[in-house]
């Protein structure tokens, strides 16, 4: 009869915990209005993976649609390591529209269900912009398909304001900015009886040759209309179109005033101040760029711009490793 000696057995056990511990992944989303980011991340904190798909914001598509595009950029992680679902520990996604309890839960039960025996974490986006913003006084500004503000200041409180939807707010964001042009666009078409090239070239980004088209589009999914217009105009405005500069201008503007509302609401010390921008529309535009820090530096002059010090999706796995 063979025995294993402590050593082997010491080995045996050592392959064992290193096989258990290897299974044990962790994703993080970062979902919005347009897109959605996936980190796969092992027991070690290591991003292993990283992939993206479609919108997943369950006020604007539903539940049942925003756990579709979660399920496929995690698969598509998945896939690229070699794994499965049912490694899958625990999960993270912070995401737009869940500031709403009833809302949460549906998206906590669908990505639970997806995810059978993964500890299912549910955050706002704005929660994991800020976590990814780091330690310290800071006040990140959300410029993506919405528009938002959330600070936090040296004693620890934290404000937000925005991101409640076109309808009440998204004021700078891309949808606004899309609408804006949009409108622009056919009133001039109205005025001239001509479109401008601004309004051409919008015609051309969504496949449309007429303005009662895209009209009966934009009327009945806007979502499919405003935020794909915003390509157009900072592109157009790059090259010095004045309606598409004038739109920007007016953004920078209204997106500075949210980082405003928030300042004034909490003990920010302003040379300690970090403002960091993170959306799908910033480092798009040289001029909406340029328009946006000195809208920012009127707010608040003396504080610094920058980024998050890492991708939200990526908070969103930390924090439900943890």
């Amino acid at each position: 009869m063979l025995f294993a000696t402590p050593q082997r057995r010491s080995n045996s056990r050592w392959k064992i915990f290193a096989y258990a511990l290897a299974m044990n992944y962790v994703l993080g989303f970062d979902g919005g209005g347009t897109k959605t980011e996936c980190v796969l991340m092992d027991p070690t904190g290591k991003i292993l993976a990283r992939s993206f798909s479609g919108p997943s914001n369950p006020s604007r598509i539903g539940a049942e649609s925003a756990a579709r595009e979660i399920e496929k950029a995690a698969d598509l992680c998945l896939k690229e390591v070699g794994a499965a679902r049912h490694e899958i520990v625990a999960l993270g996604a912070g995401l737009a529209g869940t500031s709403d309890p009833g809302r949460k839960e549906k998206m906590r039960a669908a990505l639970a269900a997806a995810f059978p025996g993964a500890v299912v974490n549910i955050f706002t986006d704005l929660e994991m912009a800020l976590a990814a913003a780091g330690e310290g006084q800071v006040i990140v500004l959300v410029a993506g398909t919405g528009s938002a503000a959330i600070g936090r200041d040296a004693q620890g409180q934290i404000w937000r304001t925005g991101g409640y939807g076109p309808l009440h707010s998204d004021d700078g964001s891309a949808y606004d900015i899309g609408s804006r042009a949009v409108a622009r666009a056919m009133k001039e078409r109205e005025l001239r009886e001509a479109d401008s090239s601004l309004g051409k070239a919008i015609l051309e980004q969504l496949g449309h040759t007429s303005w009662p088209d895209l009209r009966q589009r934009a009327m009945q999914q806007p979502d499919s209309v405003f935020p794909l217009v915003f390509p157009v105009v900072v592109a157009a405005a790059d090259e010095g179109d004045t309606a598409a500069r004038g739109i920007l201008v007016r953004a920078a503007q209204e997106l500075a005033s949210l980082v405003q509302a928030v300042a004034e609401h909490g003990a920010y010390g302003r040379e300690e101040t970090l403002i960091a921008k993170t959306g799908g529309t910033v480092g798009r535009s040289t001029f909406f760029d340029a328009q946006l820090d000195a809208a920012l530096k009127l707010v608040l002059p003396q504080a610094r711009i920058g980024g998050l010090r890492m991708s939200p999706a990526e908070a969103a796995a930390r924090a439900a490793r943890h």
